[in-house]
């Protein structure tokens, strides 16, 4: 196992566990709590266990017991940074930005100290792992992401009790398609997509009788960008490597 495809495990344990396994409602009460939450060990009992067994080596156990605890630390003392009046709109990309850089430590260090000594074979290349990596994030993470953009420059639309669930669902939708589109080399096919989405879009919210044509625009606008960004971003790193 090299390096990179060790990192890209690590990235998808971190992905899966805190956004794809956890439910909003389980957020939400760590985001309050901190270290009273009494979902925060669950919480932290998964994230080992998904870096270590993500990890395909014994060895690995102490890395992901070091992941796992600065997760407990940063996730636990979370709700100071909301409350605070300095940083509290930045405290979602500040939790994220610290777990990856425990995460990469763990990575660095491991891979520099201990070999890489696997229990069986990784059967995905590096290029295939970052596929399934940008697959992963484009899901529910993306989603959150998304929340958390508008949340931070207050954006709002009034009357939407009725479309999270669908808008979740048609966002993922599309982030999935732009994402194959990019990957065999279509790219006219996005345009077609959002173009067509536009069209949808106008229509309806002409129908429904009240106007949310700008916070539609930024939030297909995000979510196109991270699928494409996404996608770019693995076809730029891997560039000519086979699949």
């Amino acid at each position: 196992m090299s390096f990179v495809q060790l990192l890209l495990l690590q990235l998808l344990a971190h992905i899966l566990t805190d956004f794809t396994f956890q439910s909003y409602k389980q957020a939400k009460d760590k985001n309050e709590k901190g270290f009273k939450s009494k979902f925060l060990k669950w919480h932290i009992l998964i994230m080992f266990l998904s870096s270590w067994v993500l990890s395909l080596q014994w060895q690995f156990v102490f890395a992901s017991l070091f992941i796992a605890l600065t997760h407990w630390l940063v996730d636990g003392f979370k709700p100071y940074l909301n409350q605070s009046k300095w940083v509290g709109r930045y405290a979602f990309f500040i939790d994220q930005g610290l777990h990856l850089f425990f995460l990469l430590i763990a990575v660095v260090v491991y891979s520099n100290w201990f070999s890489m000594d696997v229990i069986i074979d990784m059967p995905l290349s590096e290029k295939w792992l970052a596929i399934l990596l940008a697959f992963v994030f484009c899901g529910k993470a993306v989603n959150i992401f998304i929340k958390e953009i508008f949340r931070f420059f207050d954006i709002r639309v009034g009357n939407t009790e009725d479309l999270p669930n669908a808008g979740r669902l048609i966002g993922l939708t599309e982030r999935y398609l732009i994402l194959v589109f990019v990957f065999v080399n279509q790219f006219a096919a996005v345009g077609f997509l959002l173009a067509s989405k536009s069209i949808l879009r106008y229509k309806s919210e002409q129908e429904e009788g009240f106007n949310k044509t700008e916070y539609v625009l930024i939030g297909t606008l995000l979510s196109f960008g991270f699928a494409i960004g996404s996608a770019i971003l693995v076809q730029l790193i891997f560039m000519g490597e086979a699949a």
